[in-house]
């Protein structure tokens, strides 16, 4: 996107989704205010807009997200540890599929936390982690840019109008992946009651934050590598020929780190998979830690993270994966739906500037997921017609 065009959307998309979450937890509010509160989006969505197809719609879109994030989490991880592994053993013997394996074990180990309660403290060490990770990998693209190694900064576009226009749709997809959530009524549901206020000082809280970790480390990355940049910036920073661009205790930190984040990330994104899928196999009679919970608990999650594992091997396409869940999971979720549960939950005049907004909001969305989807999945037929299955290198 360039400079000016890639700031603005970071800029505008987050703005959007800040604004689209507010919205959601006045919804949530107000639906709790008159005795109905809901701890589940689906829920929300059938009863603010009436409709039995809508809780389904919300039931397929949040697996398909919680689905795509996960896989993505597993595929991300281990690549990360593949690109330290080849750059400490460059002939060793194994294969990001291994990685991958190892990573899905892990995750099946954490994964029998049985709720997102239990994953509270988890949270907190993955904030820390997001912010140790942007001052390493910010202060390692610096460095990188000033060495005499540093390859020549590029920062031109695609000669292709065709191509430019593809690239920024599928752009805005992973900015809507990156930014979107597709569970806050379920993380609201975990505040004590009344929840009104402490969901908007959460969100302040939690994008004060995204406005360090993500844009010092998007500055930098771009500075240094032009558009040239890989989509995990430790490619960049440890290129297939030539020196490492920083030194390697920083790049392996940073490795430790982004690790440990994809770790909580898939724990959080995955639990609501879980919560439907243990909707008929768990007994809420008993504990949660009972023989006849916990061995249902156990093969199911098992087997849901075993599947994930299988298709980030088979198609370790994680740009592309990135951007078809954002346009076709985060975008209809958290730039669609919230508006129009809105302007019907809270009926503001319809020629009020809150209403017109919330509705223009909704058609460019909905506009722009649609091109998005297309182009996202565009990019993953042209990868994948590239690439054979169980490649050992992600394609960005």
């Amino acid at each position: 996107m360039g400079w000016a065009l890639g700031i603005t959307t970071l800029s505008l998309i987050a703005a959007v989704t800040f604004y689209e979450y507010s919205l959601m937890s006045r919804v949530l509010d107000h639906c709790e205010a008159r005795g109905r509160r809901h701890i589940r989006f689906r829920e929300l969505a059938a009863d603010v807009l009436g409709s039995g197809w809508m809780f389904y719609f919300v039931v397929i879109v949040q697996t398909a997200i919680n689905t795509g994030v996960s896989i993505g989490s597993i595929l991300l991880a281990a690549d990360c540890i593949e690109i330290m592994y080849s750059s400490l053993a460059p002939d060793g013997p194994l294969k990001l599929y291994h990685f991958i394996i190892i990573v899905a074990v892990v995750l099946a180990f954490l994964s029998q936390l049985p709720s997102f309660h239990s994953l509270r403290h988890i949270n907190l060490v993955s904030l820390l982690l997001s912010l140790g990770y942007t001052i390493l990998v910010s202060a390692a693209c610096i460095r990188a840019g000033l060495s005499k190694n540093a390859p020549a900064k590029d920062y031109s576009l695609s000669s292709s109008k065709s191509e430019q226009t593809f690239n920024a749709f599928l752009s805005i997809s992973i900015l809507a992946s990156v930014f979107g959530n597709g569970i806050l009524p379920d993380l609201q549901a975990t505040l004590a009651p009344p929840a009104a206020g402490k969901m908007m000082k959460a969100l302040v809280m939690c994008y004060s934050v995204i406005g360090f970790t993500f844009y010092l480390p998007s500055i930098t990355g771009y500075w240094a590598f032009g558009s040239q940049v890989q989509s995990n910036i430790l490619k960049s920073l440890m290129p297939d020929s030539g020196p490492a661009l920083a030194p390697t205790w920083l790049l392996g930190l940073a490795v430790l780190f982004v690790l440990l984040q994809l770790l909580a990330i898939g724990l959080v994104y995955s639990q609501v998979a879980y919560e439907i899928m243990e909707k008929n196999s768990a007994d809420a009679t008993q504990g949660k830690f009972s023989r006849r919970n916990l061995v249902p608990r156990l093969l199911l999650r098992t087997l849901y993270l075993a599947f994930c594992a299988l298709m980030a091997a088979m198609l370790p396409f994680f740009g592309d994966i990135v951007g078809v869940v954002g346009a076709v999971g985060f975008i209809p979720l958290d730039f669609v739906l919230p508006v129009i549960m809105y302007n019907i939950a809270l009926a503001p005049p319809r020629r009020s500037t809150l209403y017109i907004a919330n509705t223009v909001i909704m058609v460019v969305f909905t506009g722009v997921g649609a091109i998005g989807a297309f182009a996202s999945i565009r990019k993953l037929v042209l990868d994948a017609g590239q690439f054979k299955l169980f490649s050992n290198n992600v394609v960005d």
